[in-house]
Protein backbone atom coordinates (compact mmCIF):
# COMPACT_ATOMS: atom_id res chain seq x y z
CA UNK A 1 0.00 0.00 0.00
CA UNK A 2 1.28 3.68 -0.97
CA UNK A 3 1.29 5.52 1.76
CA UNK A 4 -0.06 9.12 2.30
CA UNK A 5 3.06 10.70 2.81
CA UNK A 6 4.24 8.71 -0.73
CA UNK A 7 1.41 9.93 -2.57
CA UNK A 8 1.90 13.75 -1.32
CA UNK A 9 5.67 13.47 -3.15
CA UNK A 10 4.43 12.29 -6.37
CA UNK A 11 2.13 14.56 -6.25
CA UNK A 12 4.33 17.22 -5.90
CA UNK A 13 7.21 15.81 -8.37
CA UNK A 14 3.87 16.09 -10.52
CA UNK A 15 2.94 19.42 -10.02
CA UNK A 16 6.39 20.21 -10.65
CA UNK A 17 6.77 18.52 -13.91
CA UNK A 18 3.64 20.34 -15.36
CA UNK A 19 4.87 23.19 -14.32
CA UNK A 20 8.08 23.19 -15.64
CA UNK A 21 6.43 22.01 -19.02
CA UNK A 22 4.26 24.96 -19.31
CA UNK A 23 6.99 27.22 -18.67
CA UNK A 24 8.85 25.60 -21.48
CA UNK A 25 5.59 25.39 -24.08
CA UNK A 26 5.10 29.12 -23.02
CA UNK A 27 9.24 30.31 -23.91
CA UNK A 28 8.80 28.01 -27.21
CA UNK A 29 5.79 29.79 -28.44
CA UNK A 30 6.99 33.14 -28.29
CA UNK A 31 7.70 34.94 -31.20
CA UNK A 32 10.02 38.26 -31.15
CA UNK A 33 9.03 38.90 -34.80
CA UNK A 34 11.36 40.36 -37.25
CA UNK A 35 14.29 42.29 -35.51
CA UNK A 36 15.46 45.44 -37.37
CA UNK A 37 18.56 45.64 -39.62
CA UNK A 38 21.68 46.42 -37.89
CA UNK A 39 22.22 50.45 -38.81
CA UNK A 40 24.85 50.95 -41.73
CA UNK A 41 27.09 53.73 -42.97
CA UNK A 42 25.32 57.53 -42.15
CA UNK A 43 22.55 56.15 -40.18
CA UNK A 44 24.98 54.71 -37.70
CA UNK A 45 27.53 57.25 -37.44
CA UNK A 46 24.22 59.52 -36.72
CA UNK A 47 22.92 57.25 -34.27
CA UNK A 48 26.05 57.39 -32.45
CA UNK A 49 26.43 60.68 -32.81
CA UNK A 50 22.83 61.05 -31.25
CA UNK A 51 24.15 58.34 -28.28
CA UNK A 52 26.95 60.80 -27.72
CA UNK A 53 25.42 64.16 -27.05
CA UNK A 54 22.68 62.20 -25.29
CA UNK A 55 25.91 61.16 -22.85
CA UNK A 56 27.76 64.06 -23.29
CA UNK A 57 25.66 67.16 -24.75
CA UNK A 58 27.81 70.05 -26.92
CA UNK A 59 27.49 73.67 -26.71
CA UNK A 60 27.45 76.53 -28.87
CA UNK A 61 31.63 76.59 -27.73
CA UNK A 62 31.97 73.44 -28.96
CA UNK A 63 30.70 73.68 -32.68
CA UNK A 64 32.36 77.01 -32.73
CA UNK A 65 35.89 75.36 -31.79
CA UNK A 66 35.46 72.32 -34.72
CA UNK A 67 33.68 74.63 -37.18
CA UNK A 68 36.46 77.44 -36.81
CA UNK A 69 39.54 75.03 -36.35
CA UNK A 70 38.50 73.57 -40.04
CA UNK A 71 39.74 76.88 -41.59
CA UNK A 72 42.50 76.71 -39.39
CA UNK A 73 44.38 73.69 -40.24
CA UNK A 74 43.38 74.14 -43.99
CA UNK A 75 45.64 77.37 -44.09
CA UNK A 76 48.12 75.69 -42.14
CA UNK A 77 48.42 72.83 -44.94
CA UNK A 78 48.46 75.25 -47.82
CA UNK A 79 51.30 76.86 -46.00
CA UNK A 80 53.52 73.55 -45.18
CA UNK A 81 52.22 72.50 -48.91
CA UNK A 82 55.07 75.56 -50.23
CA UNK A 83 57.89 73.86 -48.73
CA UNK A 84 59.12 71.23 -51.50
CA UNK A 85 59.24 74.52 -54.15
CA UNK A 86 60.41 77.40 -51.91
CA UNK A 87 63.55 75.80 -51.06
CA UNK A 88 62.25 74.86 -47.51
CA UNK A 89 65.68 73.39 -45.71
CA UNK A 90 65.41 68.85 -44.90
CA UNK A 91 63.83 69.77 -41.38
CA UNK A 92 61.58 72.13 -42.62
CA UNK A 93 60.14 69.56 -45.03
CA UNK A 94 60.35 67.01 -42.78
CA UNK A 95 57.92 69.47 -40.24
CA UNK A 96 55.65 70.69 -43.03
CA UNK A 97 55.15 66.53 -44.11
CA UNK A 98 54.23 65.72 -40.66
CA UNK A 99 52.26 68.60 -40.52
CA UNK A 100 50.12 67.91 -43.56
CA UNK A 101 49.40 64.20 -42.70
CA UNK A 102 48.28 65.14 -38.99
CA UNK A 103 45.65 68.47 -39.82
CA UNK A 104 44.05 66.38 -43.07
CA UNK A 105 42.74 63.88 -40.97
CA UNK A 106 41.94 65.77 -38.60
CA UNK A 107 40.28 67.89 -40.82
CA UNK A 108 37.97 65.05 -41.92
CA UNK A 109 37.40 64.32 -37.97
CA UNK A 110 35.81 67.88 -37.68
CA UNK A 111 33.68 67.59 -40.84
CA UNK A 112 32.33 63.85 -39.67
CA UNK A 113 31.62 65.35 -36.12
CA UNK A 114 29.65 68.25 -37.65
CA UNK A 115 27.85 66.21 -40.07
CA UNK A 116 27.01 63.69 -37.95
CA UNK A 117 24.81 65.91 -35.87
CA UNK A 118 23.33 67.70 -38.93
CA UNK A 119 25.19 70.86 -38.38
CA UNK A 120 26.67 73.01 -40.78
CA UNK A 121 30.15 72.07 -42.21
CA UNK A 122 32.28 75.21 -43.47
CA UNK A 123 34.45 74.79 -46.59
CA UNK A 124 38.12 73.93 -45.41
CA UNK A 125 39.48 77.69 -46.71
CA UNK A 126 43.01 78.59 -45.85
CA UNK A 127 41.29 82.44 -46.24
CA UNK A 128 39.21 81.89 -43.13
CA UNK A 129 35.75 80.94 -41.76
CA UNK A 130 32.52 82.51 -43.28
CA UNK A 131 30.70 84.35 -40.54
CA UNK A 132 27.81 86.80 -40.72
CA UNK A 133 28.24 90.32 -39.66
CA UNK A 134 25.78 92.98 -39.50
CA UNK A 135 23.78 91.06 -41.81
CA UNK A 136 26.72 90.45 -44.29
CA UNK A 137 28.97 87.25 -44.75
CA UNK A 138 32.28 87.73 -43.92
CA UNK A 139 35.40 85.68 -44.08
CA UNK A 140 36.87 85.67 -40.54
CA UNK A 141 40.31 84.93 -39.26
CA UNK A 142 40.51 82.52 -36.10
CA UNK A 143 43.49 83.48 -33.55
CA UNK A 144 46.62 83.15 -34.92
CA UNK A 145 45.66 82.55 -38.95
CA UNK A 146 48.09 84.43 -41.21
CA UNK A 147 46.64 87.97 -42.78
CA UNK A 148 46.70 88.08 -46.92
CA UNK A 149 49.79 89.86 -46.35
CA UNK A 150 51.33 87.43 -44.97
CA UNK A 151 50.66 84.53 -46.42
CA UNK A 152 51.86 86.70 -49.83
CA UNK A 153 55.33 87.14 -47.74
CA UNK A 154 55.71 83.96 -47.02
CA UNK A 155 55.08 82.68 -50.84
CA UNK A 156 57.09 85.19 -52.39
CA UNK A 157 59.98 84.05 -49.54
CA UNK A 158 62.96 81.38 -50.71
CA UNK A 159 65.53 78.81 -49.29
CA UNK A 160 66.76 80.19 -45.69
CA UNK A 161 64.56 83.20 -45.71
CA UNK A 162 61.55 81.08 -46.19
CA UNK A 163 62.51 78.62 -43.53
CA UNK A 164 62.78 81.66 -41.19
CA UNK A 165 59.13 83.49 -42.21
CA UNK A 166 57.61 79.81 -42.15
CA UNK A 167 59.02 79.03 -38.67
CA UNK A 168 57.98 82.61 -37.42
CA UNK A 169 54.19 82.50 -38.94
CA UNK A 170 53.98 78.68 -38.19
CA UNK A 171 54.66 79.49 -34.37
CA UNK A 172 51.95 82.61 -34.72
CA UNK A 173 49.48 79.92 -35.81
CA UNK A 174 50.06 77.21 -33.27
CA UNK A 175 49.69 79.65 -30.51
CA UNK A 176 46.45 80.87 -31.90
CA UNK A 177 45.52 77.07 -32.06
CA UNK A 178 46.94 76.46 -27.81
CA UNK A 179 44.28 80.08 -27.46
CA UNK A 180 41.69 78.25 -29.71
CA UNK A 181 41.71 75.19 -26.87
CA UNK A 182 42.16 77.64 -24.12
CA UNK A 183 39.23 79.47 -24.60
CA UNK A 184 36.95 76.03 -25.29
CA UNK A 185 37.49 74.80 -21.68
CA UNK A 186 36.89 78.12 -20.25
CA UNK A 187 33.25 78.49 -21.62
CA UNK A 188 31.21 77.02 -19.45
CA UNK A 189 29.90 73.75 -20.44
CA UNK A 190 32.46 72.69 -23.56
CA UNK A 191 34.76 70.34 -24.36
CA UNK A 192 32.28 67.52 -22.19
CA UNK A 193 31.65 66.02 -25.94
CA UNK A 194 33.59 62.84 -25.67
CA UNK A 195 36.03 63.43 -29.26
CA UNK A 196 35.57 67.05 -28.44
CA UNK A 197 37.66 67.08 -25.55
CA UNK A 198 40.24 64.68 -27.12
CA UNK A 199 40.55 66.22 -30.27
CA UNK A 200 41.34 69.63 -28.20
CA UNK A 201 43.61 67.95 -25.91
CA UNK A 202 45.16 66.13 -28.37
CA UNK A 203 45.52 69.96 -30.40
CA UNK A 204 47.03 71.76 -26.92
CA UNK A 205 49.83 69.12 -26.61
CA UNK A 206 50.80 68.48 -30.53
CA UNK A 207 51.65 72.11 -30.97
CA UNK A 208 52.80 73.09 -27.59
CA UNK A 209 55.48 70.50 -28.52
CA UNK A 210 55.18 71.16 -32.24
CA UNK A 211 56.07 75.06 -31.00
CA UNK A 212 59.29 74.26 -28.66
CA UNK A 213 60.65 72.28 -32.08
CA UNK A 214 60.26 75.34 -34.43
CA UNK A 215 61.53 77.79 -31.47
CA UNK A 216 64.79 75.83 -31.69
CA UNK A 217 64.65 75.50 -35.70
CA UNK A 218 64.65 79.10 -35.90
CA UNK A 219 67.31 79.61 -33.44
CA UNK A 220 69.53 77.73 -35.62
CA UNK A 221 68.12 79.17 -38.90
CA UNK A 222 68.80 82.62 -37.30
CA UNK A 223 73.04 81.85 -36.65
CA UNK A 224 73.05 80.93 -40.45
CA UNK A 225 74.91 83.99 -42.16
CA UNK A 226 72.83 84.83 -45.56
CA UNK A 227 74.99 83.52 -48.70
CA UNK A 228 77.15 86.92 -49.92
Amino acid sequence: MISFQTRGIAAALLTAWATAACHSGQSAAVDPGPQPAPLQGEAAAIARAKADSARHPYTEPDIRFMSGMIAHHAQAIVMARWAPTHGASPSVRTLCERIINAQQDEIVTMQTWLRDRRLPVPEASAAGMKMMMNGQEQMMLMPGMLTPEQMQQLDAARGPEFDRLFLTFMIQHHRGAVSMVHDLFESYGAGQDELVFKFASDVNVDQTTEIARMQRMLFIVSLQKPAP
